[in-house]
């Protein structure tokens, strides 16, 4: 299949799952800020969204999958049009392990997610270095204890 005819089917796809979710699908303002108010990352323009709707570009695969969790569609039906088998196994096993998370989570770890959720990716990125790097702290000082214990 020709890149032009995936973008125009992409482009379909996303008006359908826009009408069937209850928005316009022909308004590149409207999608841009919808879009925006659900996706962690970087704004996207209203120029952005034109491109997606008129098929002359399809967004990164980040985009596609905030844009299908937010329209409630498969994100790889959004994309290609199909959906995985092993894709409705994999979201409900997901579903319960996050359930799980969830109720083992303190109310401060709650909002720590939550205000980890609100800062731009690349801030994100910072705050997981860091936390790995404590994580590595952590191993070296259990190690170091079992070794002179």
């Amino acid at each position: 299949m020709h890149i032009a005819e995936e973008r125009e089917q992409f482009s379909g796809r996303l008006k359908s799952a826009l009408r069937r979710a209850r928005h316009a699908p022909d308004s590149p303002t409207v999608l841009a800020r919808h879009f925006n108010e659900i996706y962690p990352g970087r704004p996207i323009t209203v120029h952005a969204a034109r491109k997606w709707l008129v098929a002359q570009a399809i967004p990164t695969q980040d985009k596609l999958r905030a844009l299908a969790s937010w329209l409630d569609v498969p994100a790889d039906w959004l994309r290609f049009g199909t959906v995985a088998e092993s894709s409705h196994v994999a979201s409900s096993d997901q579903c319960s392990e996050v359930t799980v998370l969830l109720a083992r989570m303190t109310r401060d770890e709650v909002s720590l997610v939550e205000d980890l959720h609100l800062l731009e990716h690349d801030e994100r990125h910072i705050v997981r270095e860091m936390i790995l790097l404590f994580l590595k702290r952590q191993d070296k000082a259990r190690v170091t204890f079992t070794v002179s214990a």
